[in-house]
C-alpha cells in the first residue's frame, strides 16, 4: 500500500513535468491582469520616489548675457573742417516743407555752419520775435562771462548789531537746501543745517550763550522783486516768484513740485528754516532761538561802514555757476535765470536789478561781437512777452557756446537738453517722424501761449556741426503740430547729407 501510494505520487509529479500548460495557464492570466492594473498606479506613485521629469533649462539670449570683453569704442568722430559742408539749397529743400504752422502764425529760422558761420538756411532769420525761454541762452552767456564757470555764491552768517543777534546774509544762492550740505548735488549743494551747526560752533568758540535771534539781510538785490512785464496769471501759476538773493529750492516749497504756489518772500522763508536748524543745533549747547525772524539792512558807507564790518561766523557755498547754468537750461527755471542775470550785473559793477540784468546781457553779447541792434530785453528768463530777439542772434549765441573763442562758454554745453533723453526734451522725439533725432539734437526749448522756439546744435550725417534757431510766433495755442514741426526740422538737420 505504501509503495502503491508512492508510485501514485510519483506519477502525479511526472504528469506535471510533461504537461505544464495544463495548470500554469490560469496563473499567467492572473499575472498579466495584475501587471495591467499596477501600471497606472506606478505612474502616479513613481514621481514621489524619483522626482519630476527633467525640465529643459531656458537659454538666455546672447544679447542679455554679461559681456566677456569690452566692445569697440563707438560714437561721433571728432569734428573736422574737411567734413562736407551742406548745400544751402539742399538744406532749404529739407526744412521748408517741415516748418509749417499748425493753424495760425509763422515760423522764422536760421541755420549756420558751426565752424565757419556760413548761413545755410535763412527764413526771416533777422526778424525780431518773442523767443520765450530761449532767452535763457543769452543769460547763460552773461553769467559765464561775468561770473566765470567756477564761481560760487556764499550764504553767510554774520554777528548781528545787537547782543544775541545773528544775520543770515543772502549772496545769490537760491538753491539752498534745508538739511545738510550735499556736495554731489546742485540743488541743496549748500545746506542750512550745515550752516547752523557751523554757526553754533563759532558762537561757542566766542563764549556766547543764551538766546539767539535771526535777522535776514536780502539787501543785495534792488528794484521791484516782481517784474511788471510779467503777466499776473504766470505769477499766480508759479512760473516765477518775487526775487530775493537767497531761497530754498529756487523758491519752491518742494523741489519735486514745480507748479503751483511758491513762497512770496523766499528770503524770510529761508531765514525761518535756518532759525529752526539753529534751534536744533544749539539746544545741546544751551542756546535758545526766538521764533520770529526780522529783516536787517546794513547802513553806512565808506570808512564808517568799513570800520563796522561785521564778523563772519560761518558760511556755505553754492554749486558752481556752470552747474547752475546747466540746471537752469535743463529745467528752464525762470527764477534761477533771473537771479543769475542779476548776479551777472552785480559782478560787472551794475545794480542787481532787472534793468541791471538786461543791461549785463546786452553788454556781454556785444563783447562777443553778436549784434544787439533792434533787440529788446524785458527780462532775462523769457517769461515776458516784451522780449524781441531774432533767430540769427540765437544761432550766433549757440555758435559762441559751441565753437567761439571764449572757453568759459563751454560750461553751458552739458545744459542743453538732449532729444528724447534729458531736460525739457526728455519726452519728445519718440514718434516715427522725429525718433531719428533722439540722442542727436541738443537744444533749448521755449514755450508760451502762442510762442514756440528751439535753438541748439546737431552734428549732421557727414560730421558737420550745425547750429540752428527756429521761432514760431502768433501760433494757435495748444496746436500739437507746431512743436512737432520744430522737432522734425531739427531731426532733418541731424540726418542731413544735404549735398
Amino acid at each position: 500500500m505504501k509503495e502503491t501510494a508512492a508510485t501514485d505520487v510519483s506519477k502525479d509529479a511526472s504528469s506535471r513535468r510533461f504537461h505544464p500548460g495544463l495548470r500554469a495557464l490560469p496563473t499567467a492570466l492572473l499575472l498579466a491582469l495584475i501587471v495591467l492594473l499596477a501600471a497606472p498606479a506606478a505612474l502616479l506613485i513613481a514621481p514621489a520616489f524619483v522626482g519630476p521629469p527633467p525640465v529643459a533649462t531656458p537659454q538666455t539670449p546672447a544679447w542679455q548675457q554679461a559681456p566677456t570683453a569690452l566692445s569697440a569704442r563707438q560714437g561721433l568722430a571728432p569734428l573736422s573742417e574737411s567734413a562736407p559742408l551742406p548745400l544751402p539749397a539742399a538744406v532749404g529743400a529739407q526744412l521748408d516743407p517741415l516748418l509749417k504752422p499748425d493753424g495760425g502764425g509763422t515760423f522764422t529760422g536760421l541755420v549756420q555752419d558751426g565752424m565757419t558761420g556760413q548761413i545755410l538756411f535763412d527764413r526771416g532769420g533777422s526778424e525780431n520775435r518773442v523767443p520765450a525761454s530761449n532767452m535763457k541762452l543769452l543769460t547763460t552767456v552773461a553769467a559765464l562771462r561775468a561770473l566765470g564757470p567756477g564761481h560760487r555764491f556764499s550764504t553767510r552768517v554774520l554777528a548781528g548789531p545787537g547782543p544775541g543777534q545773528v544775520v543770515l546774509a543772502g549772496g545769490g544762492d537760491v538753491l539752498l537746501g534745508p538739511g545738510e550740505s550735499a556736495p554731489d548735488r546742485v540743488m541743496g549743494h549748500a545746506g542750512l543745517a550745515s550752516l547752523a551747526a557751523a554757526t553754533v560752533a563759532a558762537l561757542q568758540d566766542k563764549g556766547a550763550a543764551g538766546e539767539l535771534k535771526v535777522l535776514v539781510d536780502d539787501s543785495l538785490f534792488s528794484g521791484p522783486p516782481l517784474n511788471p512785464a510779467w503777466a499776473e496769471g504766470d505769477v499766480a501759476a508759479g512760473e516765477v516768484a518775487p526775487l530775493f538773493p537767497l531761497a530754498l529750492h529756487s523758491a519752491r516749497f518742494d523741489p519735486a513740485v514745480t507748479t503751483g504756489p511758491r513762497p512770496q518772500d523766499s528770503a524770510v522763508t529761508a531765514a525761518e528754516a535756518f532759525a529752526a536748524q539753529l534751534k536744533a543745533a544749539g539746544s545741546a549747547a544751551g542756546f535758545t532761538v526766538t521764533a520770529a525772524v526780522e529783516r536787517y539792512s546794513p547802513s553806512g558807507t565808506g570808512e564808517a561802514a568799513a570800520a563796522s564790518e561785521p564778523v563772519v561766523l560761518a558760511g556755505v557755498q553754492s554749486a558752481t555757476v556752470s552747474e547752475q547754468v546747466d540746471l537752469m537750461l535743463q529745467t528752464s527755471d525762470n527764477y534761477l535765470a533771473e537771479v543769475l542775470g542779476r548776479m551777472a550785473s552785480a559782478a560787472s559793477g551794475g545794480p542787481a536789478s532787472n534793468e541791471g540784468a538786461t543791461a549785463a546781457v546786452r553788454a556781454r553779447l556785444g563783447e562777443l561781437g553778436i549784434p544787439a541792434e533792434g533787440m529788446n530785453l524785458a527780462d532775462v528768463s523769457g517769461l515776458a512777452l516784451g522780449n524781441q530777439v531774432s533767430a540769427r542772434q540765437f544761432a550766433e549765441v549757440v555758435r559762441a557756446i559751441t565753437t567761439g573763442p571764449d572757453p568759459r562758454l563751454r560750461g553751458a554745453l552739458d545744459g542743453f537738453p538732449v532729444a528724447g533723453l534729458t531736460g525739457t526734451l526728455d519726452e519728445r522725439y519718440s514718434g516715427e517722424a522725429t525718433e531719428r533725432g533722439a540722442g542727436l539734437v541738443r537744444a533749448k526749448t521755449g514755450t508760451l501761449n502762442s510762442v514756440i522756439a528751439l535753438s541748439g546744435y546737431v552734428v549732421d550725417a557727414d560730421g558737420r556741426l550745425l547750429v540752428f534757431s527756429f521761432i514760431g510766433n502768433g501760433l494757435t495755442p495748444g496746436a500739437a503740430g507746431n512743436r512737432e514741426a520744430l522737432d522734425r526740422a531739427a531731426t532733418a538737420l541731424a540726418a542731413c547729407g544735404c549735398r
